[in-house]
């Protein structure tokens, strides 16, 4: 069976391994402004933009998923004739529209889909299952990189649809963001509140930065820490740990709202990567999705695996 995979672009995947395992994406535009870029996961395109936008007016982006028209689109002109099976892994629907349009879309796909795979001499069925990562950016990842695994290994439909929706409620997501002034003014962008100016100023007058994970669709702060570099060793440590204790996919994932060299010289992270040869755990670095540093601001790190219930510490 020809088994296809779905992601939408906030999935924080290195563009080579996207490529090379045919992952489709499912583009978010951005606008800033009068500029505007269908975010394809597109690495350099998206350094360049954020050099150019991000960086001053990001915080007044607007994001636009693939809509249900769009989505039912691709699936009919493409993805129903080049598999058979398609899994369709989306960030977690408590962050963005995408979920609710692809199950939308999943609806008319279905009902369409015979005259087109029998014009392109298909007759058999046509299966589509949307499932939600429960998760963002890095966190998407490690669903995304088992779907290729089991995939690869001849895993049947059903093994791994139950293994991604096992493993989506056992991904962690950490983030540290690098400023807590674009945090607020871009909560407020969106209509939350939830980042007050007085948590802004005072964090950002200490060098406090927030430890953010994202967990079964909550995202909270389970930590404060002084500093961006001590912070992101400290994340960097605690990550190794649960490395050596064991993680349930052998899987890490990194993102970075910057140039990946910026991101390799951070204190802890050389040690993170020894630390991951060691125990067979392969890392996936890479430039995080324009969807991403828009809504959390450049030079924000992200840290994901799957584990068993643990604290940050």
């Amino acid at each position: 069976m020809r088994i296809g995979i779905v992601v939408d672009s906030a999935c924080d995947l290195p563009a080579d391994f996207i490529e090379r395992n045919n992952i489709v994406v499912l583009p978010i535009t951005v606008r800033i402004g009068e500029a505007v870029l269908a975010d394809h996961r597109d690495e350099e395109a998206t350094l360049s933009f954020l050099q150019a936008h991000v960086a001053e007016r990001g915080h007044e982006a607007e994001t636009t998923p693939f809509t249900v028209n769009q989505i039912r689109d691709l699936f009919l002109q493409r993805l129903v004739i080049d598999y058979d099976h398609v899994f369709c892994l989306t960030i977690s629907k408590l962050r963005s529209q995408i979920h609710d349009n692809a199950m939308q879309a999943s609806f008319a796909i279905l009902n369409d889909y015979k005259p087109v795979r029998q014009a392109a001499g298909h007759t058999s069925p046509f299966a589509l299952r949307v499932i939600d990562t429960l998760n963002l950016f890095a966190g998407q990842a490690i669903t995304a990189v088992e779907a290729v695994r089991m995939r690869a290994a001849d895993a049947s439909v059903a093994q791994i649809r139950a293994r991604l929706e096992a493993l989506a409620e056992q991904t962690y997501g950490y983030m540290i963001p690098r400023d807590l002034y674009y945090l607020r003014a871009r909560a407020r962008t969106k209509g939350d509140r939830s980042v007050g100016l007085l948590s802004a100023a005072l964090g950002s007058a200490l060098d406090i930065k927030p430890v953010l994970r994202a967990h079964r669709g909550v995202t909270e702060p389970v930590a404060k820490l002084k500093g961006f570099e001590p912070s992101a060793q400290k994340l960097f440590e605690f990550a190794g740990k649960q490395v050596r204790k064991g993680l349930l996919t052998p899987t890490l994932s990194v993102g970075y709202g910057g140039e990946l060299e910026e991101l390799r010289k951070l204190p802890g992270y050389a040690r993170l990567r020894e630390i991951c040869a060691e125990q067979q755990v392969e890392v996936f670095e890479s430039v995080m999705s324009l969807t991403g540093m828009v809504n959390v601001g450049k030079g924000a790190l992200a840290v994901a695996f799957a584990a068993e219930p643990h604290n940050f510490a």
